[in-house]
């Protein structure tokens, strides 16, 4: 007699992401019947993981995510909404009254700037983020300085040479910024423009944050931000895995999560 595996949560959603590096499209009847569970169990599977930022989900299955593929904002920011409040929180509770701060622009600065204006914490907030911004705006403890430049719509954000040079006129404290992507090779960037702003941000902080949420570990994108030993703090919902870790602690880096 044969018996079918039971393939716990876990297992189904690695088991799913490794067939996705095998074949372009993976369908939720197939799974189904290699995993021994109703067809229900498999679509929740595929929401988890899309939900996540893992995979594509397209009609009757999942399609792989293209490495070097960027969601716009709005679509980041409905991916590990939970994971995203847990850093945003426990970043805003790091930043001193009476501080200067450079914040950049992205779905997980954004929910670090919600909780810095719940908190009503009295900062001066410099950054390139309309989002940002207005959040922060909201909050009278707080002094918003928006950065001009161009502006990209899908990112609610202003890059450029003007923001550059806008962000070359300050010194502040820190800076807390987000990126696409964190493994060995460093810090990396999906959107143009995005890389030179928080190089600009960096120069200009006595100490550099980045708040990465622990899916973007191992993924590197075109653009370098920084070397492993540019960052003081990497702020996550969760410590990275070896080999990542052992690298960061290496180069003396800083690993906070709540």
């Amino acid at each position: 007699m044969v018996t079918t595996r039971r393939y716990k949560k876990q297992e189904r959603h690695e088991q799913i992401l490794l067939e996705l590096k095998l074949k372009p499209h993976v369908r939720v009847a197939e799974l189904a019947k290699q995993f021994g569970v109703t067809t229900e169990t498999v679509r929740r599977d595929i929401e988890d993981l899309g939900r996540e930022g893992l995979l594509h989900r397209a009609h009757g299955g999942a399609s792989a995510r293209h490495p070097g593929a960027h969601r716009d904002l709005d679509e980041r920011r409905n991916e590990r909404v939970a994971e995203r409040e847990h850093l945003g929180r426990f970043a805003a509770s790091l930043v001193a009254e009476g501080s200067s701060i450079m914040v950049d622009a992205g779905a997980t600065t954004m929910e670090f700037a919600r909780f810095l204006a719940f908190a009503q914490t009295h900062v001066t907030v410099i950054t390139n983020s309309l989002q940002v911004a207005m959040i922060l705006g909201q909050s009278p403890a707080t002094d918003v300085r928006l950065a001009p430049g161009e502006y990209l719509p899908r990112e609610a954000a202003v890059v450029g040479t003007e923001t550059c040079d806008y962000l070359a006129g300050y010194n502040v404290d820190a800076c807390f910024i987000g990126a696409a992507g964190l493994s060995e090779v460093g810090v990396t960037e999906a959107v143009t423009g995005f890389s030179a702003v928080k190089r600009a941000m960096m120069r200009q902080s006595r100490s550099s944050h980045f708040l990465i949420d622990a899916s973007k570990f191992g993924q590197t994108h075109m653009s370098r931000v920084a070397k492993l030993d540019e960052i003081d703090a990497l702020i996550s919902d969760r410590p990275p895995s070896a080999p990542l870790s052992t690298r960061l602690q290496e180069e003396r880096v800083r690993i906070l999560a709540p």
